[in-house]
Protein backbone atom coordinates (compact mmCIF):
# COMPACT_ATOMS: atom_id res chain seq x y z
CA UNK A 1 0.00 0.00 0.00
CA UNK A 2 0.96 3.64 -0.45
CA UNK A 3 -1.00 6.77 0.41
CA UNK A 4 -0.03 8.32 -2.94
CA UNK A 5 -1.82 5.56 -4.82
CA UNK A 6 -4.99 7.67 -4.61
CA UNK A 7 -3.65 10.28 -7.04
CA UNK A 8 -2.65 7.50 -9.44
CA UNK A 9 -6.16 6.08 -9.22
CA UNK A 10 -7.60 9.52 -9.91
CA UNK A 11 -5.34 9.82 -12.96
CA UNK A 12 -6.51 6.44 -14.24
CA UNK A 13 -10.24 6.91 -13.61
CA UNK A 14 -10.66 10.67 -14.14
CA UNK A 15 -7.57 11.94 -16.05
CA UNK A 16 -9.27 15.13 -17.27
CA UNK A 17 -11.16 15.93 -14.07
CA UNK A 18 -9.95 18.94 -12.08
CA UNK A 19 -8.18 17.68 -8.99
CA UNK A 20 -6.85 20.97 -7.61
CA UNK A 21 -7.67 24.65 -7.96
CA UNK A 22 -5.38 27.31 -6.52
CA UNK A 23 -5.84 31.00 -7.25
CA UNK A 24 -5.69 31.26 -11.07
CA UNK A 25 -4.30 27.76 -11.59
CA UNK A 26 -6.02 24.41 -11.98
CA UNK A 27 -4.62 20.90 -12.30
CA UNK A 28 -6.33 17.81 -13.68
CA UNK A 29 -5.72 14.47 -12.03
CA UNK A 30 -3.40 13.56 -14.92
CA UNK A 31 -1.44 16.80 -14.58
CA UNK A 32 -1.22 16.50 -10.81
CA UNK A 33 0.00 12.91 -11.00
CA UNK A 34 2.65 13.81 -13.59
CA UNK A 35 3.93 16.67 -11.43
CA UNK A 36 4.06 14.35 -8.44
CA UNK A 37 6.04 11.87 -10.55
CA UNK A 38 8.50 14.59 -11.59
CA UNK A 39 8.97 15.50 -7.95
CA UNK A 40 9.46 11.87 -6.95
CA UNK A 41 12.05 11.33 -9.68
CA UNK A 42 13.81 14.59 -8.74
CA UNK A 43 14.21 13.41 -5.17
CA UNK A 44 15.44 10.00 -6.29
CA UNK A 45 17.99 11.77 -8.48
CA UNK A 46 19.30 13.57 -5.41
CA UNK A 47 19.82 10.26 -3.66
CA UNK A 48 16.72 10.35 -1.45
CA UNK A 49 15.74 6.75 -0.68
CA UNK A 50 12.98 4.81 1.02
CA UNK A 51 12.81 5.75 4.71
CA UNK A 52 14.73 9.03 4.33
CA UNK A 53 13.08 12.05 5.88
CA UNK A 54 12.22 15.05 3.70
CA UNK A 55 10.89 18.14 5.47
CA UNK A 56 8.09 20.31 4.12
CA UNK A 57 8.37 23.90 5.35
CA UNK A 58 5.72 25.28 3.02
CA UNK A 59 2.53 27.33 3.14
CA UNK A 60 -0.68 26.22 1.41
CA UNK A 61 0.51 26.19 -2.18
CA UNK A 62 0.26 23.41 -4.81
CA UNK A 63 3.94 22.62 -4.28
CA UNK A 64 3.12 21.36 -0.79
CA UNK A 65 0.70 18.79 -2.19
CA UNK A 66 3.00 17.84 -5.09
CA UNK A 67 6.00 17.49 -2.79
CA UNK A 68 4.12 15.60 -0.09
CA UNK A 69 2.81 13.02 -2.56
CA UNK A 70 6.14 12.77 -4.38
CA UNK A 71 7.94 12.03 -1.13
CA UNK A 72 5.47 9.28 -0.31
CA UNK A 73 5.64 7.78 -3.82
CA UNK A 74 9.29 6.84 -3.37
CA UNK A 75 8.75 5.54 0.15
CA UNK A 76 10.44 8.45 1.88
CA UNK A 77 8.92 10.08 4.96
CA UNK A 78 7.25 13.51 4.74
CA UNK A 79 7.98 15.72 7.75
CA UNK A 80 5.55 18.64 8.14
CA UNK A 81 6.89 21.82 9.75
CA UNK A 82 4.60 24.60 10.91
CA UNK A 83 5.33 27.66 8.73
CA UNK A 84 5.03 29.93 11.75
CA UNK A 85 8.06 28.41 13.47
CA UNK A 86 11.26 30.38 13.78
CA UNK A 87 14.93 29.56 13.21
CA UNK A 88 15.71 27.66 16.41
CA UNK A 89 12.43 25.73 16.30
CA UNK A 90 13.03 24.67 12.69
CA UNK A 91 16.60 23.66 13.48
CA UNK A 92 15.46 21.46 16.34
CA UNK A 93 12.95 19.57 14.17
CA UNK A 94 15.36 19.08 11.26
CA UNK A 95 17.97 17.63 13.59
CA UNK A 96 15.46 15.55 15.56
CA UNK A 97 14.27 13.69 12.45
CA UNK A 98 17.64 13.76 10.63
CA UNK A 99 16.06 15.28 7.53
CA UNK A 100 18.18 14.84 4.39
CA UNK A 101 16.30 17.52 2.47
CA UNK A 102 13.92 20.39 3.07
CA UNK A 103 11.47 21.84 0.57
CA UNK A 104 10.58 25.44 1.32
CA UNK A 105 10.11 28.90 -0.18
CA UNK A 106 12.47 31.82 -0.58
CA UNK A 107 10.70 33.63 2.27
CA UNK A 108 10.57 30.63 4.61
CA UNK A 109 14.18 29.71 3.88
CA UNK A 110 15.21 32.69 6.02
CA UNK A 111 14.19 30.57 9.02
CA UNK A 112 16.32 27.60 7.90
CA UNK A 113 19.72 27.77 9.63
CA UNK A 114 22.87 27.59 7.53
CA UNK A 115 24.86 25.74 10.19
CA UNK A 116 24.50 22.97 12.78
CA UNK A 117 22.40 20.74 10.52
CA UNK A 118 24.82 17.86 9.85
CA UNK A 119 22.30 15.57 8.13
CA UNK A 120 20.68 18.17 5.86
CA UNK A 121 22.05 17.81 2.33
CA UNK A 122 19.55 19.68 0.15
CA UNK A 123 17.50 22.88 0.40
CA UNK A 124 14.92 22.98 -2.39
CA UNK A 125 13.11 26.25 -3.12
CA UNK A 126 9.55 25.74 -4.35
CA UNK A 127 8.52 29.39 -4.62
CA UNK A 128 10.61 32.52 -5.18
CA UNK A 129 14.31 32.83 -5.98
CA UNK A 130 16.68 30.06 -4.95
CA UNK A 131 19.18 32.40 -3.28
CA UNK A 132 19.68 29.66 -0.69
CA UNK A 133 19.52 26.16 -2.13
CA UNK A 134 18.32 24.87 -5.50
CA UNK A 135 15.20 25.66 -7.54
CA UNK A 136 12.69 22.83 -7.24
CA UNK A 137 11.04 23.87 -10.51
CA UNK A 138 14.32 23.52 -12.43
CA UNK A 139 14.89 20.08 -10.94
CA UNK A 140 11.38 18.93 -11.86
CA UNK A 141 11.68 20.24 -15.44
CA UNK A 142 14.54 17.80 -16.00
CA UNK A 143 12.75 14.81 -14.45
CA UNK A 144 10.54 12.15 -16.03
CA UNK A 145 6.75 12.46 -15.53
CA UNK A 146 6.47 8.68 -15.22
CA UNK A 147 6.62 6.82 -11.90
CA UNK A 148 4.62 4.43 -9.76
CA UNK A 149 4.09 4.53 -6.03
CA UNK A 150 6.40 2.12 -4.22
CA UNK A 151 4.54 -0.65 -2.38
CA UNK A 152 4.93 -0.09 1.35
CA UNK A 153 4.13 -2.18 4.40
CA UNK A 154 1.12 -0.84 6.25
CA UNK A 155 3.33 -0.21 9.29
CA UNK A 156 6.01 1.66 7.35
CA UNK A 157 6.41 5.31 8.41
CA UNK A 158 4.82 7.74 5.96
CA UNK A 159 4.61 11.08 7.77
CA UNK A 160 5.96 12.80 10.83
CA UNK A 161 3.83 15.61 12.21
CA UNK A 162 5.37 17.46 15.12
CA UNK A 163 3.38 18.27 18.21
CA UNK A 164 4.42 20.37 21.18
CA UNK A 165 6.03 18.45 24.01
CA UNK A 166 5.44 18.79 27.75
CA UNK A 167 9.17 19.39 28.16
CA UNK A 168 9.02 22.33 25.77
CA UNK A 169 10.49 20.30 22.88
CA UNK A 170 8.30 19.12 19.98
CA UNK A 171 7.70 15.40 19.46
CA UNK A 172 7.28 13.83 16.04
CA UNK A 173 4.07 11.81 15.85
CA UNK A 174 4.94 9.13 13.31
CA UNK A 175 2.03 7.99 11.13
CA UNK A 176 2.22 4.93 8.95
CA UNK A 177 0.73 4.38 5.50
CA UNK A 178 -1.83 2.12 7.17
CA UNK A 179 -2.72 4.79 9.75
CA UNK A 180 -3.50 7.43 7.15
CA UNK A 181 -5.21 5.15 4.65
CA UNK A 182 -7.54 3.69 7.27
CA UNK A 183 -8.38 7.18 8.46
CA UNK A 184 -9.10 8.67 5.06
CA UNK A 185 -11.43 5.79 4.13
CA UNK A 186 -13.29 6.17 7.43
CA UNK A 187 -13.55 9.92 6.88
CA UNK A 188 -14.85 9.34 3.35
CA UNK A 189 -17.68 7.21 4.70
CA UNK A 190 -18.53 9.40 7.67
CA UNK A 191 -18.69 12.57 5.60
CA UNK A 192 -20.26 10.91 2.57
CA UNK A 193 -17.62 12.24 0.18
CA UNK A 194 -18.08 11.58 -3.56
CA UNK A 195 -16.20 12.43 -6.78
CA UNK A 196 -18.73 15.22 -7.35
CA UNK A 197 -17.73 17.07 -4.18
CA UNK A 198 -15.67 20.24 -4.13
CA UNK A 199 -13.76 20.67 -0.86
CA UNK A 200 -12.59 24.04 0.40
CA UNK A 201 -9.14 23.78 1.98
CA UNK A 202 -7.81 26.84 3.78
CA UNK A 203 -6.67 25.05 6.93
CA UNK A 204 -2.88 24.61 7.08
CA UNK A 205 -1.57 21.60 5.20
CA UNK A 206 1.20 21.14 7.78
CA UNK A 207 -1.57 20.28 10.29
CA UNK A 208 -2.97 16.75 10.39
CA UNK A 209 -6.55 18.04 9.94
CA UNK A 210 -5.90 19.73 6.61
CA UNK A 211 -3.45 17.10 5.43
CA UNK A 212 -5.45 13.95 6.10
CA UNK A 213 -9.09 14.77 6.83
CA UNK A 214 -9.42 17.10 3.83
CA UNK A 215 -6.60 16.66 1.29
CA UNK A 216 -6.00 12.90 1.44
CA UNK A 217 -9.65 12.09 2.05
CA UNK A 218 -10.71 14.28 -0.88
CA UNK A 219 -8.16 12.84 -3.29
CA UNK A 220 -9.16 9.34 -2.20
CA UNK A 221 -12.65 9.79 -3.70
CA UNK A 222 -11.36 11.75 -6.70
CA UNK A 223 -13.04 14.96 -5.53
CA UNK A 224 -11.86 18.48 -6.37
CA UNK A 225 -9.77 20.42 -3.81
CA UNK A 226 -10.00 24.23 -3.81
CA UNK A 227 -6.86 25.37 -2.02
CA UNK A 228 -6.36 28.74 -0.30
CA UNK A 229 -3.12 30.03 1.20
CA UNK A 230 -4.97 30.84 4.42
CA UNK A 231 -8.37 31.87 5.71
CA UNK A 232 -9.22 35.36 4.46
CA UNK A 233 -12.88 36.18 4.94
CA UNK A 234 -13.62 37.95 1.65
CA UNK A 235 -11.65 35.45 -0.43
CA UNK A 236 -13.33 32.49 1.22
CA UNK A 237 -16.83 33.96 0.89
CA UNK A 238 -16.19 34.65 -2.81
CA UNK A 239 -14.76 31.17 -3.35
CA UNK A 240 -17.77 29.45 -1.76
CA UNK A 241 -20.01 30.70 -4.56
CA UNK A 242 -17.51 31.07 -7.42
CA UNK A 243 -15.99 27.60 -6.95
CA UNK A 244 -19.32 25.95 -6.07
CA UNK A 245 -18.05 24.54 -2.76
CA UNK A 246 -20.06 21.55 -1.53
CA UNK A 247 -18.06 20.66 1.63
CA UNK A 248 -16.79 23.21 4.15
CA UNK A 249 -14.20 22.32 6.79
CA UNK A 250 -13.17 24.65 9.60
CA UNK A 251 -12.34 25.08 13.26
CA UNK A 252 -14.77 26.69 15.74
CA UNK A 253 -13.08 30.09 15.39
CA UNK A 254 -13.94 30.15 11.68
CA UNK A 255 -17.62 29.49 12.33
CA UNK A 256 -17.67 32.13 15.07
CA UNK A 257 -16.17 34.67 12.66
CA UNK A 258 -18.64 33.74 9.93
CA UNK A 259 -21.57 34.19 12.30
CA UNK A 260 -20.35 37.66 13.23
CA UNK A 261 -19.87 38.68 9.57
CA UNK A 262 -22.56 39.96 7.23
CA UNK A 263 -22.88 37.14 4.67
CA UNK A 264 -26.32 37.85 3.22
CA UNK A 265 -24.79 38.89 -0.11
CA UNK A 266 -23.02 35.56 -0.55
CA UNK A 267 -24.46 32.30 -1.81
CA UNK A 268 -24.01 29.28 0.48
CA UNK A 269 -26.61 27.17 -1.32
CA UNK A 270 -24.14 24.69 -2.88
CA UNK A 271 -22.68 23.71 0.51
CA UNK A 272 -24.31 20.48 1.60
CA UNK A 273 -21.98 19.66 4.46
CA UNK A 274 -20.19 21.49 7.30
CA UNK A 275 -17.49 19.99 9.52
CA UNK A 276 -15.52 21.23 12.52
CA UNK A 277 -12.62 19.76 14.48
CA UNK A 278 -9.27 20.60 16.16
CA UNK A 279 -10.96 22.33 19.13
CA UNK A 280 -14.27 21.92 20.99
CA UNK A 281 -17.24 23.57 19.31
CA UNK A 282 -19.25 25.71 21.76
CA UNK A 283 -22.81 24.38 21.93
CA UNK A 284 -24.28 27.86 21.49
CA UNK A 285 -22.34 28.36 18.26
CA UNK A 286 -23.46 25.01 16.85
CA UNK A 287 -27.07 25.82 17.73
CA UNK A 288 -26.89 29.34 16.27
CA UNK A 289 -25.45 27.95 13.04
CA UNK A 290 -28.21 25.36 12.80
CA UNK A 291 -30.85 28.02 13.39
CA UNK A 292 -29.37 30.37 10.79
CA UNK A 293 -28.45 27.98 8.00
CA UNK A 294 -30.61 24.94 8.72
CA UNK A 295 -27.64 22.55 8.62
CA UNK A 296 -25.66 20.99 11.44
CA UNK A 297 -21.95 21.39 11.86
CA UNK A 298 -20.72 17.82 12.06
CA UNK A 299 -17.90 17.42 14.55
CA UNK A 300 -14.85 15.23 14.66
CA UNK A 301 -12.53 14.47 17.52
CA UNK A 302 -9.02 13.20 17.39
CA UNK A 303 -5.39 14.11 17.73
CA UNK A 304 -2.32 14.17 15.54
CA UNK A 305 -1.45 10.86 17.19
CA UNK A 306 -4.69 9.32 15.82
CA UNK A 307 -4.18 10.42 12.20
CA UNK A 308 -6.29 12.54 13.29
CA UNK A 309 -9.91 11.31 13.32
CA UNK A 310 -11.11 8.98 16.08
CA UNK A 311 -14.67 10.05 16.76
CA UNK A 312 -17.49 11.53 14.64
CA UNK A 313 -20.83 13.23 15.34
CA UNK A 314 -22.45 11.53 13.33
CA UNK A 315 -23.86 9.85 10.25
CA UNK A 316 -26.50 7.88 12.18
CA UNK A 317 -27.61 10.36 14.82
CA UNK A 318 -26.43 13.88 15.57
CA UNK A 319 -26.20 14.95 19.23
CA UNK A 320 -25.64 18.60 19.98
CA UNK A 321 -22.63 19.10 22.24
CA UNK A 322 -21.16 15.64 21.68
CA UNK A 323 -17.96 14.74 19.85
CA UNK A 324 -19.83 11.66 18.61
CA UNK A 325 -18.99 7.99 18.55
CA UNK A 326 -15.85 6.17 17.36
CA UNK A 327 -15.30 5.80 13.61
CA UNK A 328 -15.22 2.29 12.16
CA UNK A 329 -12.52 -0.08 13.41
CA UNK A 330 -11.71 2.32 16.25
CA UNK A 331 -12.49 1.79 19.92
CA UNK A 332 -12.76 4.44 22.60
CA UNK A 333 -13.19 4.12 26.34
CA UNK A 334 -13.16 6.15 29.54
CA UNK A 335 -10.71 5.03 32.23
CA UNK A 336 -9.82 6.02 35.77
CA UNK A 337 -6.34 6.86 37.05
CA UNK A 338 -5.51 3.14 37.23
CA UNK A 339 -6.54 2.38 33.65
CA UNK A 340 -9.81 0.66 34.61
CA UNK A 341 -12.68 1.31 32.23
CA UNK A 342 -15.56 3.34 33.63
CA UNK A 343 -19.29 2.93 32.93
CA UNK A 344 -21.42 5.48 31.04
CA UNK A 345 -21.79 8.81 32.79
CA UNK A 346 -18.57 8.63 34.80
CA UNK A 347 -15.78 11.09 34.04
CA UNK A 348 -12.26 9.91 33.27
CA UNK A 349 -9.53 9.95 30.65
CA UNK A 350 -10.37 9.17 27.01
CA UNK A 351 -8.32 6.36 25.48
CA UNK A 352 -8.30 5.19 21.86
CA UNK A 353 -7.36 1.96 20.11
CA UNK A 354 -7.40 1.19 16.39
CA UNK A 355 -5.60 1.30 13.04
CA UNK A 356 -5.45 5.11 13.28
CA UNK A 357 -3.14 5.18 16.33
CA UNK A 358 0.38 6.36 15.46
CA UNK A 359 3.44 4.15 15.42
CA UNK A 360 4.88 6.33 18.18
CA UNK A 361 6.93 9.47 18.69
CA UNK A 362 9.98 9.55 16.43
CA UNK A 363 13.02 8.23 18.31
CA UNK A 364 11.24 8.68 21.66
CA UNK A 365 10.47 5.22 23.05
CA UNK A 366 10.01 6.46 26.62
CA UNK A 367 7.46 9.14 25.67
CA UNK A 368 5.72 6.63 23.39
CA UNK A 369 5.42 4.09 26.20
CA UNK A 370 3.89 6.77 28.42
CA UNK A 371 0.93 7.27 26.08
CA UNK A 372 0.50 3.90 24.31
CA UNK A 373 -0.25 1.07 26.72
CA UNK A 374 -1.44 -2.36 25.55
CA UNK A 375 -2.39 -0.82 22.22
CA UNK A 376 -4.46 1.97 23.79
CA UNK A 377 -3.50 5.60 23.23
CA UNK A 378 -4.01 7.72 26.36
CA UNK A 379 -5.15 11.11 25.10
CA UNK A 380 -4.86 13.21 28.23
CA UNK A 381 -8.38 14.50 27.52
CA UNK A 382 -11.05 14.15 30.18
CA UNK A 383 -14.61 13.23 29.25
CA UNK A 384 -17.44 10.77 29.60
CA UNK A 385 -19.59 8.48 27.48
CA UNK A 386 -23.39 8.38 27.49
CA UNK A 387 -25.62 5.31 27.28
CA UNK A 388 -25.66 5.48 23.48
CA UNK A 389 -21.88 5.37 23.21
CA UNK A 390 -21.51 9.07 22.38
CA UNK A 391 -18.55 10.86 23.94
CA UNK A 392 -18.27 14.31 25.51
CA UNK A 393 -15.18 16.39 26.34
CA UNK A 394 -15.09 17.83 29.85
CA UNK A 395 -11.54 19.08 30.42
CA UNK A 396 -7.91 18.27 29.82
CA UNK A 397 -5.66 16.25 32.04
CA UNK A 398 -2.62 18.11 30.79
CA UNK A 399 -1.95 21.82 30.89
CA UNK A 400 -1.91 21.98 27.09
CA UNK A 401 -3.48 25.14 25.65
CA UNK A 402 -5.59 24.96 22.48
CA UNK A 403 -5.47 28.25 20.55
CA UNK A 404 -7.77 28.09 17.51
CA UNK A 405 -6.82 24.45 17.03
CA UNK A 406 -3.07 25.00 17.54
CA UNK A 407 -1.74 23.17 20.57
CA UNK A 408 0.68 24.96 22.88
CA UNK A 409 2.33 23.59 26.01
CA UNK A 410 3.02 26.17 28.75
CA UNK A 411 6.55 24.91 29.41
CA UNK A 412 7.49 25.62 25.82
CA UNK A 413 6.49 29.28 26.23
CA UNK A 414 7.94 29.55 29.73
CA UNK A 415 11.31 28.34 28.46
CA UNK A 416 11.45 31.35 26.16
CA UNK A 417 10.22 33.86 28.76
CA UNK A 418 12.86 32.64 31.21
CA UNK A 419 15.52 33.67 28.69
CA UNK A 420 14.71 37.32 29.40
CA UNK A 421 17.19 38.75 31.92
CA UNK A 422 14.48 40.61 33.86
CA UNK A 423 12.38 37.52 34.60
CA UNK A 424 12.71 35.58 37.83
CA UNK A 425 9.67 33.31 37.51
CA UNK A 426 6.89 32.74 35.00
CA UNK A 427 3.70 30.70 34.77
CA UNK A 428 1.94 30.29 31.43
CA UNK A 429 -1.63 29.01 31.25
CA UNK A 430 -4.69 29.01 29.06
CA UNK A 431 -8.03 30.63 29.77
CA UNK A 432 -11.33 30.23 27.97
CA UNK A 433 -12.01 32.58 25.08
CA UNK A 434 -15.23 32.91 23.11
CA UNK A 435 -13.49 33.13 19.73
CA UNK A 436 -10.20 31.21 19.93
CA UNK A 437 -11.30 28.54 22.38
CA UNK A 438 -8.40 29.48 24.63
CA UNK A 439 -5.86 32.27 24.84
CA UNK A 440 -2.47 32.28 26.51
CA UNK A 441 -1.74 34.31 29.63
CA UNK A 442 1.57 34.64 31.45
CA UNK A 443 2.00 35.65 35.08
CA UNK A 444 5.55 36.93 35.55
CA UNK A 445 7.61 37.83 38.59
CA UNK A 446 10.39 40.31 37.79
CA UNK A 447 13.78 40.52 39.40
CA UNK A 448 14.17 43.35 41.96
CA UNK A 449 14.92 46.78 40.49
CA UNK A 450 14.08 45.64 36.94
CA UNK A 451 11.66 47.83 35.01
CA UNK A 452 10.09 46.33 31.90
CA UNK A 453 6.76 46.56 30.10
CA UNK A 454 4.39 43.86 28.94
CA UNK A 455 4.98 45.01 25.36
CA UNK A 456 8.70 44.38 25.72
CA UNK A 457 8.04 40.82 26.91
CA UNK A 458 5.65 40.32 24.00
CA UNK A 459 8.22 41.53 21.48
CA UNK A 460 10.86 39.31 23.09
CA UNK A 461 8.58 36.30 22.58
CA UNK A 462 7.61 37.27 19.02
CA UNK A 463 11.26 37.16 17.99
CA UNK A 464 11.70 33.63 19.34
CA UNK A 465 8.54 31.64 18.71
CA UNK A 466 5.57 31.21 16.44
CA UNK A 467 2.95 33.96 16.76
CA UNK A 468 0.22 31.67 18.10
CA UNK A 469 2.45 30.73 21.06
CA UNK A 470 3.02 34.34 22.18
CA UNK A 471 0.99 35.19 25.32
CA UNK A 472 -2.07 37.30 24.66
CA UNK A 473 -1.75 38.96 28.05
CA UNK A 474 1.24 39.55 30.33
CA UNK A 475 0.53 40.06 34.04
CA UNK A 476 3.26 41.14 36.43
CA UNK A 477 2.74 39.64 39.90
CA UNK A 478 4.55 39.41 43.23
CA UNK A 479 3.90 35.69 43.77
CA UNK A 480 2.47 32.54 42.19
CA UNK A 481 0.16 30.01 43.88
CA UNK A 482 2.01 26.77 44.62
CA UNK A 483 1.43 23.44 46.28
CA UNK A 484 3.60 22.17 49.15
CA UNK A 485 6.17 20.73 46.74
CA UNK A 486 6.57 24.08 44.98
CA UNK A 487 4.64 23.25 41.83
CA UNK A 488 2.72 26.21 40.42
CA UNK A 489 -1.04 25.66 40.66
CA UNK A 490 -2.15 26.64 37.18
CA UNK A 491 -5.64 25.48 37.99
CA UNK A 492 -5.81 28.32 40.52
CA UNK A 493 -4.49 30.80 37.96
CA UNK A 494 -7.18 29.77 35.48
CA UNK A 495 -9.87 30.11 38.13
CA UNK A 496 -8.65 33.57 39.10
CA UNK A 497 -8.55 34.79 35.53
CA UNK A 498 -11.78 36.19 34.00
CA UNK A 499 -12.84 35.03 30.53
CA UNK A 500 -11.57 37.41 27.88
CA UNK A 501 -13.19 37.77 24.48
CA UNK A 502 -10.99 38.68 21.54
CA UNK A 503 -13.82 39.57 19.16
CA UNK A 504 -12.61 42.23 16.79
CA UNK A 505 -8.93 41.80 17.63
Amino acid sequence: MNIASHVERGCQLYPDKIALIFEDKSFTYKQLNELVNCLANSLSGLGIKKGDRVALFLPNIPEFIISYLGILKIGAVAVSINVMLKNAEVSYILNDCDAKAIITTEVQSQQVPEADLPQLQHILIAEGKASKGVSLTELMEKASPHARAVAMDRHAPACIVYTSGTTGFPKGATLSHGNVISNMYAHNRCCGMTPNDRLLLFLPLFHCFGQNAILNAGLNVCATIILHRRFKMEQVLHSIAHDQITMFFGVPTIYINLLSTETSGYNFSDIRYYFSAAAPMPVEIAQTWLDKYGKVIHEGYGLTETSPCACYNHDLKYKLGSIGAPIENVEMAIVDDHGHQLPPGEVGQIIIRGPNVMLGYWNRPFETAEVIKNGWFYTGDIGYMDEDGFFYIVDRLKDMINVSGFKVYPTEVENVIYQHPAVVEAAVYGVADTVKGEIIKANIILKPDHQITAQQITEFCQERMAAYKVPHEIIFVDSLPKNPTGKVLKRVLRQQSPQLSTVGI
